[in-house]
């Protein structure tokens, strides 16, 4: 089957993440501005690819204050960095609908590979003659590997922001163009 392409749909999908605060509650805070394609084969999912971007300036934690902080040098330094990008490697299939999508995640200046944890939705028609793809994906990673150190101590050696960041991704996608054909034949 030939790749087909979809446009992640941004009004019907979500970029959130978690992080431990003053080490007893966990802060969720998600970006407003992504966009991303796919590169999907239904029949072997294998095949399948994706790259993704991140407008970090979007960052909203519901607190004007902290989102401010997230965006200055301490953190996302988005004036330097207004983008994270995701690339794929390769996707391994792992089951029924479930893939761990390999690639290389970039924030802060850094490049790290990443696996996203992935469950695949499926594909249904849309009410507009349009055909849209679910994925679920998730990831832990360590911000300090992004070069995202800033930290406050508190008392007793801990300290104001935990090191460790769950992602939690929502995407429904919209196929777009015809698929491209596995290989053209000429004729002489």
């Amino acid at each position: 089957m030939p790749l087909e392409r979809f446009e992640i749909d941004p009004a019907h999908s979500v970029v959130e993440f978690l992080v431990q605060h003053l080490v007893v509650s966990r802060v969720r805070g998600m970006f407003t501005r992504f966009r991303g394609s796919l590169l999907l084969d239904d029949e072997d999912l294998g095949k399948s690819s994706v790259e993704a971007c991140v407008e970090t300036a979007s960052v909203n934690t519901n607190e004007r204050d902290r989102d401010a902080h997230l965006r200055s040098p301490d953190f996302f330094d988005t004036e330097r960095f207004p983008e994270m990008c995701f690339t794929s490697a390769h996707v391994d299939v792992l089951g029924d609908r479930h893939l761990a999508v390999v690639g290389e995640l970039t924030m802060h200046g850094v490049t790290r590979e990443i696996v996203l944890d992935t469950t695949y939705g499926g594909r249904v028609r849309d009410p507009w003659d349009g055909e849209r793809v679910g994925f679920e994906a998730t990831a832990t990673l360590d911000r300090r590997d992004f070069g995202l150190v800033w930290n406050a101590a508190l008392d007793a050696g801990n300290v104001l922001v935990g090191n460790t960041v769950e992602i939690d991704i929502e995407v429904e996608a919209v196929r777009v163009g015809r698929p491209e054909p596995a290989a053209a034949v000429r004729l002489p």
